[in-house]
């Protein structure tokens, strides 16, 4: 079973400031992500965010504009830093904050670190150019991007004592993080396609008659474009059927904080299936009031109680 671990009470000034650091980056770069672990203690928030900063300056180096092989030497480094983390080699007044608060998080959390190194996996994949024949191939991208950060994530949050199924739970954070990865493939594909990236699967682009790709605001002539986008929808609601199974094995704040940011992407999925051509013409977002909703949402804990309810009957 996953525990969760408390918090040390004191935490010291320059892991502080090193938390600090990495809370700010996260409230800049990263909204929807940010408006979720709000609802989290302050202690997993912090971890939370130290993990979202080195994620972000993963992410940073693989859509920059060095040259690949300059990316890769970058991405290293990085993972090098990531070692220098799990030995315990990271002093207080190291002058990188983000490792500084990544050591802490690490450990006052069970946070299984080698999801950052599939992390970093996953973006030399991109750095590479590499495409995606099929869903199984798309899969172990996704895996790496957001499926480990799912795990991660688990391991600040942990599980509550006696949840039913609890063994199943990394495997539930990783086809949420799935889920949300397939919605930001959907809300992108026209500033991917642009970037020279396309990740949606070769032979579903073949079918839908799309293998032209998106360089504009109109589909492909002839393309079943919205029947791509509804396709990938139904598998993107299956993908967070199967992870909702997750909330009722989470305490009410980390299960409010995991139901507000999936709750957002399902919003933004819903958009998408309304109007599919809006992803070619512009981001999809959703407006404020909306997040405080679905924020409200998860506090209450209607999403959790709907999965316990479907699992239920399931089983009678």
């Amino acid at each position: 079973m996953i525990r969760t671990v408390e918090a040390e009470p004191h935490v010291s000034a320059p892991v502080l400031a090193a938390y600090s650091y990495c809370e700010a980056v996260t409230g800049q770069q990263a909204r929807n992500f940010a408006y979720g672990i709000r609802l989290l203690p302050m202690s997993k928030r912090r971890a939370m965010s130290a993990l979202y900063a080195f994620s972000r300056r993963v992410d940073d180096i693989g859509d920059g504009a060095l040259d690949d092989d300059v990316k890769a030497v970058r991405l290293e480094d990085t993972r090098a830093m990531l070692a220098r983390v799990r030995e315990g080699a990271v002093d207080e007044d190291d002058t990188d904050p983000v490792a500084v608060a990544l050591a802490h998080a690490a450990e006052t959390f069970p946070i299984p670190l080698g999801g950052l190194d599939e992390l970093i996996d996953g973006v030399l994949m991109d750095v590479r150019g590499e495409t995606y024949e099929t869903w199984d191939d798309l899969k172990v991208y996704c895996r790496c991007v957001a499926g480990a950060i799912g795990r991660l994530s688990l391991g600040v949050f942990g599980t509550e004592p006696g949840a039913r199924g609890v063994e199943r739970a990394p495997e539930y954070a990783d086809t949420l993080g799935l889920a949300l990865q397939l919605t930001n493939i959907l809300r992108d594909v026209r500033e991917d396609a642009e970037g020279g990236r396309i990740y949606l699967p070769a032979d579903d682009l073949a079918k839908f008659g799309c293998s032209a790709g998106f360089s504009g605001p109109m589909p492909p002539e002839g393309s079943d474009f919205a029947g791509l986008v509804h396709f990938e929808v139904r598998r993107a609601r299956a993908l967070f059927a199967e992870g909702y199974r997750l909330l009722p094995m989470l305490d009410r704040r980390s299960g409010a904080c995991v139901a507000a940011m999936a709750g957002i992407y399902r919003r933004l999925l819903d958009r998408i299936e309304r109007d599919p051509q809006a992803v070619l013409r512009g981001r999809v977002s959703l407006p404020g009031r909306e997040k405080a909703y679905v924020a409200v949402r998860g506090l209450s804990g209607l999403d959790a109680r709907h999965v316990t309810r479907r699992t239920v009957r399931r089983r009678a």
